[in-house]
């Protein structure tokens, strides 16, 4: 087990803008792949190959010890948070455009601050909850949810942003006294033995999300590339709510709209509008503010729970 480590809030900044980053290109590889293949398949397949690739990496750093009894049963909902999270965000991409399904998810950080002081004790000062409104404020410019051109599925990035901003605080109560190669590895493994009974239940049983189908040719690579985005972009978070408090770290994930911006270009052809780059400077002026404010404080962190 670990030793608990002061809180280094600027490295924890840093890994939090990795997240931000690859998050994104998760997404598009599970849009792209949503074209042919059904949702829960590219589920299972984006935790398999997480507990691939960090069991046998934990192991080789020496970080795998079986969790304890009250360990396990947080692994469990981490996972169980992150499927649901995981699986209303794929089933909107595969209608949706990921900048539309990230805009709507926006409304996280929110939830994610409340919940940082109700259940860690995190001081949460005016500052960063301006923060927080400037930057949706900023995410509603770059893309304008319409509720009445998705229908009912423009709901599922706000179950998504629920579920992960409980996620985001499970972790944080686990990644100060755990390695997080481990805790991300024992989540994965955890999500993967709840999906895949799901995936042999249900086949061939006529409900479309979890009838598995032999992928055909690139349609392969993009599974891996949502497996292994995944991967690297939850080590991310990890790392970053180790180092520094989920309401500090919070506004920082408006910066995931402009790599979804770029992404949806490139891969889609969504070409933003000068209200979209409006909207893109004022959510990189929010995180910034919280990047510079930080280390200017440098103030020490507030006690671990």
């Amino acid at each position: 087990m670990m030793m608990n480590a002061p809180d280094r809030v600027v490295l924890g900044i840093v890994q939090m803008i990795g997240f931000t980053v690859t998050a994104p290109l998760m997404d598009s590889f599970a849009k792209l792949a949503s074209a042919q293949l059904p949702v829960g398949q590219i589920v299972a397949t984006r935790f398999a190959i997480q507990v691939l690739v960090l069991i046998p990496l934990a192991a080789w750093l020496g970080a795998l010890r079986r969790p304890p009894a009250r360990d396990a049963a947080i692994h469990v909902a981490r996972a169980a948070l992150i499927l649901l999270a995981t699986s209303a965000f794929f089933t909107a991409l595969s209608v949706m455009p990921v900048a539309d399904a990230i805009a709507i998810f926006f409304v996280e950080p929110f939830i994610l601050t409340l919940l940082g002081g109700f259940f860690l004790g995190e001081q949460i000062g005016w500052r960063r909850i301006l923060a927080c409104a400037i930057g949706f404020a900023g995410a509603l410019l770059v893309i304008r949810p319409s509720f009445s051109q998705f229908g009912p599925v423009a709901m599922l990035p706000l179950l998504t942003a629920l579920c992960f901003a409980f996620y985001m605080v499970l972790t944080r109560r686990m990644a100060r006294r755990l390695h997080p190669v481990a805790l991300q590895g024992w989540t994965a493994l955890a999500a993967t033995v709840l999906i895949l009974p799901l995936l042999v239940i249900f086949d061939d049983a006529g409900i479309a999300v979890l009838d598995p189908v032999m992928p055909q040719g690139r349609f392969w690579a993009f599974l891996a590339g949502v497996g292994l985005t995944a991967t690297v972009a939850h080590l991310f978070i990890s790392f970053a709510l180790r180092f520094a408090p989920a309401a500090t770290i919070a506004p920082l994930q408006y910066l995931e709209i402009i790599a979804a911006t770029v992404l949806g270009f490139a891969i889609f052809g969504d070409l933003p509008d000068a209200q979209t780059l409006l909207g893109i400077a004022i959510i990189m002026g929010s995180g910034l503010f919280v990047f510079l404010r930080e280390r200017k404080l440098d103030r020490p962190p507030p006690p671990a729970p």
